[in-house]
């Protein structure tokens, strides 16, 4: 009698023979991913004193607001440097990295992206088995990536504005010519507040899903590495790779050590 297939759940026995230990978060993500953190992390303060100073120095030496704005657009540039490295990994990195991971362009992302809207919606017990991005969150960090782009671009409009660099202005200055620089200063901070909300629900989700799949998802952003079944490894790249190359010749594209056998 054939053993029937169990499928794979969101849940993951690191003890069983059959999880594998899989890179998937390679280095130059999280290096893009911890430089957006570490960048916010100053933007939004900085950024915050900026529009509505708070700190009252009673010194002729002072110099808060021009410190203070050093360190923002520094940190700008920071955040300008990881989103662009980030973009061209979109196109160099592994299959949990580049663009098509993000869109749901095959039936398993579109599945995946109903199943995580149930889980999130409470429609479902436990979030969809997957490896890297939920197509949910996928398509939600390429809003966040268009909102981080939209602050930088405003930032070096608003930089530009104040330095008066013939370089800049030559690269953004015509911006301001078709939007009001009010509008561009008033939409660069509310931008601010959207991201700072995504960072906390994401905080909260991570820590959520976590705990749910118990498949190392919050160390795997310091380490690159999860757990999961090998069924639903092979199951990813297959559906990843459909019709443009075989099962042998997916597994091929796969370079060690993504798949290493947690036991070994």
């Amino acid at each position: 009698m054939q053993q029937a297939v169990t499928p794979p759940t969101a849940r993951t026995n690191t003890s069983s023979p059959d999880v594998v230990r899989i890179y998937v978060w390679q280095l130059p993500v999280r290096l893009a991913h911890w430089g957006i953190v570490c960048a916010l992390i100053v933007l939004c303060p900085t950024g915050y004193y900026l529009h509505n100073p708070f700190i009252a120095v009673h010194s002729r030496t002072a110099w808060v607001m021009g410190d203070i704005r050093f360190v923002h657009v520094l940190s700008g540039w920071v955040l300008l440097v990881s989103l662009m490295f980030r973009i061209y990994w979109l196109f160099m990195g592994n299959i949990w990295a580049r663009w098509r991971a993000f869109i749901p362009l095959t039936a398993r992302q579109r599945k995946s992206l109903r199943g995580a809207f149930q889980y999130y919606t409470f429609q479902r017990g436990e979030p969809f088995p997957q490896i890297g991005h939920n197509t949910l969150a996928a398509l939600t960090y390429l809003v966040v990536l268009g909102i981080i782009a939209w602050e930088c671009l405003t930032g070096i409009v608003l930089y530009s504005d104040v330095v008066g660099s013939h370089a800049l202005t030559i690269l953004v200055g015509w911006i301001p010519r078709m939007i009001d620089i009010q509008v561009l200063r008033m939409s660069h901070y509310l931008c601010m507040f959207l991201l700072i909300g995504f960072a906390i629900h994401h905080v909260y989700s991570a820590i959520l899903v976590a705990r749910e799949e118990r498949n190392a998802l919050m160390e795997s952003i310091y380490t690159g590495y999860k757990f999961a079944p090998e069924s639903l490894l092979d199951e990813e790249i297959e559906a990843a790779l459909t019709g443009s190359e075989s099962s042998e010749a997916a597994h091929a594209a796969i370079a060690n050590p993504l798949k290493v056998r947690k036991n070994a």
